[in-house]
């Protein structure tokens, strides 16, 4: 193989680019490929393993040229531009349709999840080059022979997914059996690939309907072939096409997204039997509708080559989640000043009032004033009057994660959505916030005092800790331990464990008197939400509830805690919601 492309060669791909964008729109506009003079020039732009591939953060194309030449390909620049242009135009066309392609994918492999990225690049795959074959009259069917004939006679033995995907596109292009290479077929291979054919053409309008249908035909192909990758690597344009992309959108499940998973052959429309007759269009649930789990979330965006920790993609996943529930910024009208206000001069004239006459300006402008003509009065107007800030109130949180409560970064943790719906909503509010995630004595997470930073907030909310519960007394007493410059309202967001607080410190201090001296610095009162029964004040309980009950009524009593009994921790949510326009509306 050869390490460096020629010139010649990048010249002749370079001219080929504008062409190539005619074919699908005159008025297509892309920024210039990245033609790859050498496999580590390619290998630093991200291409390995592919002879070419799509960027969706800034919709680049990138070619492999010395990869192009080993596999014969050099001749090919149009029909290789014009398919990796077909994926920013065509399909998927958006980081969004990717991950919602990549979900319904995934949906329609179970426990072969990891092929939804290869089946996901092969399904796009055939839209573009059917339309370009048949439309374009491109040599579409011309770059897989070219691709059968440089592999090895060992390796023209194929599997049964190349061979159903081989047989797909002789079905599409009316081509001899076997011409495009692939193993042998028997007659349920040919019936699939009849039925992809006629996938292909009837969803051509609507590809992102049908891709669970795609995936649940080739489905039982993945599970007998166990090398189903191979033949297809150098085809895999889009696997990591998504990386660096932002993730918004993704964590929501379409009405029709498992539905979709349905062999073809189910499918009237496909097959022309009694079956399924899908919907015409595919809605999409509203902000109600049903939301992925974290763990979820996060499988679908590595598979798109999103490069984020579980603990990075936990942060987004609570944002997005907590930003339709956020209180508006804040706003006010301007009062007018009651004090007028100079705006400027203009000519005095005979017969306005005497005493509107500016002499001093008059006289500036000749210093023989002649009246009407040199005379001059000021103008005066009011302007809005500066609005004096009200000072917001701080937010002090602490938030349990003991073992009875969820990782949030696998499932859905209703703590860390309220605290997040909350700590933004005094972030719009002008208010800094403290955070403190908490578990057992020597499992704290606190962010660096009183902070407005989004990103350090949500990080220690999404952390986890699991372990017992025991209070960090400590902490609330560190923080009002000298007056505060401004008040903070004290959120304690947990279930009867919170009583740990009224324990002794590590320096024998009662919990009682650091609880009253922190409502006592904070200035801005307390609030508990705890996964308490609704009627916990008035029920009978056990030995150990009645005590826990016991403290928290003189909580209430005595220091003035304002209790919320949260049956079950979906009601956080309500709750958090309510906090919020309470304490970060101004009025």
């Amino acid at each position: 193989m050869k390490k460096h492309a020629d010139t010649a060669l990048i010249d002749s791909w370079r001219a080929a680019w504008p062409e190539a964008l005619a074919v699908w729109s005159k008025f297509t506009r892309l920024r210039a490929p990245s033609l790859c003079a050498s496999r580590i020039e390619a290998s630093e732009q991200g291409l390995s393993g592919s002879f070419a591939m799509i960027r969706l953060l800034d919709q680049s194309v990138v070619v492999d040229l010395p990869l192009v030449t080993a596999l014969g390909l050099d001749d090919y620049a149009l029909e290789v531009l014009a398919h990796e242009i077909g994926h920013h135009i065509l399909a998927p066309g958006s980081a969004s349709d990717q991950f919602r392609l990549l979900a319904r994918m995934r949906r329609a492999l179970p426990t072969l999840e990891q092929h939804a990225p290869m089946v996901a690049n092969l399904y796009t795959d055939l839209f573009i080059n059917d339309r370009l074959q048949r439309q374009a009259n491109l040599r579409m069917a011309d770059i897989y022979r070219k691709l059968q004939q440089g592999r090895s006679v060992e390796a023209k033995s194929s599997g049964g997914v190349w061979t159903l995907y081989m047989r797909i596109y002789e079905n599409l292009w009316q081509l001899e059996k076997g011409e495009l290479g692939g193993g042998q077929a028997d007659e349920r291979l040919d019936t699939d690939a009849w039925l992809g054919a006629r996938l292909i053409r009837v969803y051509a309008n609507d590809w992102m309907l049908a891709a669970g249908r795609f995936a649940t035909l080739l489905l039982p192909y993945l599970v007998e072939d166990t090398d189903a990758l191979s033949p297809s690597r150098y085809l895999l344009d889009t696997r990591d096409a998504a990386r660096g992309c932002q993730t918004y959108g993704a964590q929501q499940i379409e009405d029709d997204e498992e539905g979709g998973a349905i062999h073809p052959v189910h499918d009237k429309r496909i097959s022309g039997l009694d079956g399924e007759e899908p919907p015409a269009e595919a809605p999409v649930r509203s902000g109600g509708g049903q939301l992925r789990e974290p763990f979820e979330l996060g499988d679908i965006l590595k598979a798109s080559g999103v490069d984020l920790s579980d603990h990075e993609i936990a942060i987004r996943y609570y944002r997005e989640r907590a930003l339709p529930h956020l209180v508006a910024f804040p706003s006010r009208p301007a009062p007018e000043s009651q004090e007028p206000q100079m705006e400027g001069l203009e000519a005095w004239e005979i017969g306005d009032p005497l005493e509107d006459i500016d002499w001093l300006q008059s006289v500036m402008q000749s210093p023989r004033p002649v009246p009407g003509v040199t005379t001059v009065r000021r103008v005066f107007g009011r302007a809005p009057a500066r609005a004096i800030d009200a000072v917001p109130v701080d937010l002090d949180m602490y938030v349990d994660s003991s073992g009875s409560m969820p990782n949030p970064q696998a499932h859905t943790s209703f703590l860390t959505l309220a605290g997040a719906v909350i700590a933004l909503s005094a972030l719009r509010a002008g208010a800094k916030v403290q955070v403190t995630l908490w578990s057992g004595k020597n499992e704290v997470m606190q962010t660096p005092g009183f902070v407005r930073d989004e990103d350090m907030i949500l990080g220690v909310l999404t952390e986890f800790f699991g372990g017992g519960t025991c209070f960090p007394i400590h902490r609330l007493r560190q923080t009002y331990a000298g007056k505060r410059e401004r008040p903070a309202h004290i959120l304690m967001i947990s279930d009867d464990g919170i009583t740990t607080m009224f324990d002794n410190d590590e320096l024998g201090n009662s919990g009682w008197d650091i609880s009253a001296r922190a409502l006592a610095q904070g200035g801005a009162g307390g609030t508990m939400a705890l996964n308490l029964e609704r009627d916990w004040d008035g029920a009978a309980a056990n030995k150990w509830l009645q005590r826990t009950y016991d403290d928290l009524k003189r909580a209430r009593r005595e220091q003035g805690w304002d209790i919320h009994a949260v049956e079950r921790y979906e009601d956080l949510l309500d709750f958090a919601r309510a906090f919020s326009r309470r304490h970060y509306i101004q009025s």
